[in-house]
């Protein structure tokens, strides 16, 4: 394993959490959009992660034992609408996207859930640097030694 694995490792991580970050800002923000281009309510969007050249097949992941290959780190590999949880529906007859009962369709976003979620990818992104000033400081320390 080469000394900047862990660097790298440590830095998908880190550029994987603030991406979830600014998702889960895009969902806070749009909480009470109630109508999108496409005139629906806004849909609360999911960022999924996955392992970083992981593999597909057992032949692959076999190999990958048999190597010791260790830390590919991670990718975002999409950004989805949240589908299964529903909007709400509340009753504001003066509002502009009311239907004919009276009820307008909020998004299906949960502040709690997001900050929730927030605090998650805040406290992973938190752990990934200081993994990352851990190996750095191991590192340092190593090329310390060579200097004598």
């Amino acid at each position: 394993m080469s000394m900047f694995t862990a660097f790298d490792i440590n830095a998908t991580g880190m550029t994987a959490e603030r991406f979830r970050m600014d998702t889960i800002s895009q969902n806070v923000a749009n909480a009470n959009t109630t109508r999108t281009e496409d005139g629906t309510p806004y849909r609360r969007k999911i960022v999924v992660f996955k392992e970083k050249n992981s593999p597909t097949h057992f032949h692959q992941i076999l190999m990958k034992e048999n190597e010791r290959f260790a830390g590919n780190g991670v990718k975002v590999t999409g950004v989805y609408e949240d589908t299964k949880t529903e909007g709400n529906m509340v009753y504001d007859p003066s509002h502009p996207d009311a239907d004919e009962n009276g009820y307008v369709m909020y998004p299906n976003v949960n502040i709690i859930t997001e900050f929730t979620n927030l605090i998650d990818a805040s406290r992973a992104y938190q752990a990934n640097s200081t993994a990352f000033a851990a190996s750095k400081n191991i590192a340092t320390m190593g090329l310390n030694m060579m200097k004598g």
